[in-house]
């Protein structure tokens, strides 16, 4: 991650702690067995599109901190850009192959979904609710839910104590997957995803971290197996 994007997030950071956070997380919502095998639903399958792989260091809130963690971590960093998302944009076709062998009619959504392009729904919503309106969906696309994928940070974390780190790094992918009924906004499945893997072994070995990058690998397959896993039959 570059000096700018720091800045970024210990600015957002230093926004929350201010302000506090203005809506609770949401909490898992369980896959009803019968949610997916209704003849004739037709199911949208869509993804956000997939951040860019990247190292963040949590804690190292100051400005000098943040240089300070960035110039340590530059190998970790470059080699980082190197990675790819590996198997992640065929998610959405392995999701929806499972929804038809359950019964229902996957529709896959080939843009990724730009999640701000969709109003905020009211704050009596919270609960097992959406808290976007996604019922633009229903018409553009004829379905009924929406199952969608939202991957919002991919790549390794360190964690810091200003300029001391506190950790050693870790492969991280964290997001959310959820099934959203387009005409009540319920949730009828909600997986945070928040996987954290070690190295097993040394993981500060450059230039190619084979510990970590082993991690890296991990997590993706067991993201996509907390998708997967509630869908198949």
């Amino acid at each position: 991650m570059d000096l700018r994007a720091f800045v970024a997030s210990a600015a957002a950071c230093a926004l929350l702690v201010l302000t506090g956070c203005a809506t609770k997380p949401q909490l898992p919502v369980s896959m009803n067995s019968t949610t997916l095998s209704a003849k004739g639903t037709r199911i949208g399958v869509a993804m956000t599109a997939l951040p860019k792989v990247d190292t963040s260091f949590p804690g190292a809130g100051c400005l000098l901190c943040i240089a300070t963690a960035s110039m340590a971590n530059s190998s970790l960093t470059a080699y980082t850009k190197t990675l790819n998302h590996e198997d992640l944009p065929k998610l959405k076709q392995a999701v929806a192959d499972l929804i038809r062998k359950r019964g229902a009619e996957p529709v896959v959504i080939a843009e990724d979904l730009k999640l701000d392009a969709f109003s905020d729904r009211p704050a009596s919503a919270e609960g097992n609710f959406a808290r976007k309106d996604y019922s633009p969906m229903l018409k553009k696309y004829g379905i009924d839910k929406l199952l969608l994928i939202d991957i919002r940070e991919l790549g390794f974390e360190r964690t810091y104590s200003a300029y001391v780190p506190t950790s050693d790094a870790k492969a991280v992918l964290r997001g959310s997957a959820a099934l959203i009924d387009l005409k009540t906004h319920a949730l009828e499945w909600y997986q945070p995803l928040a996987i954290v893997r070690a190295s097993d072994g040394a993981w500060d070995e450059p230039p190619k971290f084979p510990g970590l990058s082993n991690a890296y690998f991990q997590v993706i397959e067991l993201s996509k197996d907390e998708v997967l896993k509630p869908l198949k039959p």
